[in-house]
């Protein structure tokens, strides 16, 4: 049954997609055209790279491997397709030869912490939900923290969540609460609970990126004061609409959270989504 769930969902997500796939691939068939590829085709591609907010050293790193393959031999369309596609998913991929694990998953019998940052929008209570949802039907101990306590919103949002997928909810009624206490007060229960993974919510808006990095900072000390032996993982979760301006996003959060890793939301959204090669290139994130 979970088989058969599994295939329709994977299904479902290529069909998503198809919109962003198709753009770059019908783009690169158009300039690609009928011979080998030249210097005309290559500049052409480039542009496209840029528009699709691949980013400026991504561009650069695809072409400059793309001259060079040219300089060694003819390539005819066919060939430079699966040539560029090769060096897109090297990209990609790099991470995980730095030590970053291939599948993301809380390790059974132990508390892992997961913190789930990024702006308002950007679908982070959504993301929460999701994986709240596959962390109760893979048979884990699951808790979730409601630590963006600045909205009072986000802490309704999680609550619902929370019912919809039946994983319990930590939150503090009170106005302005401080969410390293909700973090305390959530650790506390885990321990109890015999949790297995406990996953916070954390603000996504505040005055400045001092702030940020302050309340973020502040998180991480009660976690390691609280539950040295947790496994953390801390991921920021990226409006992929936004294109360089998530970039600037993930150079900040990456600055101020530790990040092991990136969750792009609204990829179906967009005929672009370069940016999943820009933040790899720039941050080194899977």
């Amino acid at each position: 049954e979970v088989a058969l769930e599994e295939i329709t969902w994977l299904q479902k997500l290529w069909k998503a997609l198809g919109r962003t796939r198709r753009s770059l691939l019908n783009q690169l068939k158009a300039i690609v055209g009928q011979g080998p590829l030249n210097q005309q085709a290559v500049d052409e591609i480039e542009s496209m790279l840029l528009q699709a907010d691949v980013g400026v050293e991504a561009t650069d790193r695809v072409i400059e491997a793309l001259q060079s393959k040219l300089r060694q031999e003819a390539l005819p369309p066919e060939q430079a397709i699966a040539y560029l596609k090769q060096i897109l998913r090297e990209i990609l991929e790099e991470p995980f030869s730095q030590g970053y694990p291939i599948t993301f998953a809380p390790e059974k019998d132990t508390l892992n912490i997961w913190l789930v940052t990024g702006v308002n929008g950007a679908g982070k209570t959504t993301t929460i939900g999701k994986i709240a949802h596959l962390a109760q039907k893979s048979d884990y101990r699951c808790l979730i923290a409601a630590g963006d306590t600045f909205r009072a919103a986000a802490v309704d949002q999680v609550k619902v969540w929370g019912d919809r997928t039946g994983v319990e909810v930590v939150a503090n009624p009170g106005k302005n609460t401080d969410p390293a206490a909700v973090v305390y007060d959530a650790i506390e229960a885990a321990r109890s609970r015999n949790t297995e993974l406990l996953i916070i919510d954390t603000a996504g808006r505040l005055q400045n990126k001092k702030n940020l990095m302050e309340e973020l900072n502040k998180i991480r000390r009660v976690i390691d004061k609280r539950a040295p032996e947790a496994k953390i993982e801390s991921l920021l979760v990226l409006d992929s609409t936004l294109g360089q301006n998530g970039l600037r996003q993930a150079e900040v959060f990456s600055e101020a959270a530790q990040l092991s890793g990136v969750v792009l939301t609204k990829l179906d959204g967009t005929a672009k989504g370069g940016v999943a090669l820009a933040i790899v290139q720039k941050l080194g994130l899977p």
